[in-house]
């Protein structure tokens, strides 16, 4: 009879991973889908804005899509479990489990050995991943911020400077951008607005970062803006700043973009909200596991998808509390590990107390159900 029992709880183990891996195949997909169309939309706005080059929106999406996979892995996780085991309560597979004399926390060491997988990839993502996409799409947006004047433009259009004072018109010549044909540029200076015109025109770079345009064979009309007065030169070369600096170093990046190795030795309260965030997202995402045994309830009786919603607005406040936690290390108003075992261990002791909760109404329904079963006759006897 055990031996019998021990083979029914490996079935039934075993159909529960295959189930909660379909579940979160499913849940993964069409979450990253709305995901993704919110952030392709979001980059096509951001290119149309100015703010990325129209040619990097692919890219950028992938760097954000790669920054955002955490948060998505634990969502898709924690749907799963909810749903997988709702399903189990509504076609009354679990009261048969509790009737059998299995408990709830029976099915933590099944959940998490499915789950461990996916929670690995989180701390792998959050921990290394997220630095690295954050620097990349910085450096993407920095690159094109801070492109020259003469890169702003395209071929046969108008187009306005990085600080709003130039317009530009050019013909490039080079795939790379940093040569021209047929320059045109009006800038306003306030008091005083000019044009000029070049046959060519090409992009310099010095030593400190700084590059500048230089014009060859043009004229520069000055009109002043008070008196009309207009001022007609010729040259042979003129030399323009374009605004250009280099990268921004390492050290002048945001937290979030700095590598997790970094930010342990800074004593810096950003770089510990920052660690706060990652840290916590690693803890929260095997938090919510746990969490999701003890929402998913439901009475077979009852219909519809309460404890779901419930189980979502709980990953919103999580999520939540996490940004906040970052928010309160970051301002120095408590430290790295208090902000994380404030939060993290409550919800680990909330999570606890409701699966000895469920247990103990599992166990009074097992009881029911067994005191429900006829009784056996006797050998020898007919039951009549």
């Amino acid at each position: 009879m055990r031996r019998l029992f021990s083979k029914a709880l490996m079935l039934f183990d075993s159909s529960l991973r295959k189930e909660l891996a379909r579940t979160f195949g499913a849940t993964l997909v069409v979450v990253l889908t709305i995901v993704l169309t919110m952030m392709l939309i979001r980059a096509l706005g951001q290119a149309a804005g100015g703010s990325v080059a129209p040619q990097d929106v692919a890219l950028l999406l992938g760097y954000t899509a790669l920054a955002q996979l955490p948060t998505i892995l634990s969502l898709s996780l924690f749907v799963s479990v909810v749903s997988t085991l709702t399903r189990m309560y509504r076609d009354s597979e679990m009261v048969i489990w509790f009737a059998s004399g299995a408990s709830l926390g029976r099915m933590v060491p099944t959940v998490m050995g499915m789950s461990w997988p996916v929670l690995f990839t989180v701390a792998v993502l959050v921990l290394a991943v997220w630095p690295w996409s954050n620097r990349q799409s910085a450096e993407l947006r920095d690159r094109y911020e801070r492109r020259s004047d003469l890169s702003r433009v395209a071929p046969g259009q108008f187009q306005t400077s990085g600080d709003g004072r130039r317009v530009f018109f050019i013909d490039k010549d080079s795939n790379e951008g940093t040569q021209g044909r047929n320059v045109f540029i009006l800038s306003n200076q306030g008091d005083r607005e000019s044009v000029t015109t070049a046959a060519s025109g090409q992009i310099e770079v010095q030593a400190d970062g700084d590059r500048y345009l230089v014009l060859g064979h043009g004229a520069r009309t000055d009109i002043d803006a008070d008196t009309g007065e207009k001022t007609l030169s010729r040259f042979q070369q003129y030399r323009v700043l374009a605004s250009d600096k280099a990268l921004s170093s390492l050290t002048e990046l945001p937290p979030r973009a700095r590598s997790t190795l970094e930010m342990l030795g800074d004593p810096n309260p950003r770089a510990h909200g920052e660690l706060a965030w990652r840290l916590g997202m690693a803890l929260a995402a095997c938090n919510l596991v746990l969490l999701g045994l003890g929402l998913a309830a439901g009475n077979p009786r009852r219909a519809g998808s309460w404890n779901l919603l419930f189980a979502l607005l709980t990953f919103v406040v999580y999520l939540n509390l996490v940004n906040l936690t970052q928010a309160w290390v970051a301002a120095g108003k408590t430290t790295l590990g208090a902000g994380l075992a404030g939060v993290h261990g409550t919800v680990l002791l909330c999570a606890a107390l409701l699966l000895w909760w469920r247990d103990r109404g599992a166990a009074s329904l097992g009881s029911r159900a067994r005191a429900r079963r006829p009784a056996r006759p006797a050998p020898g006897r007919s039951a009549s």
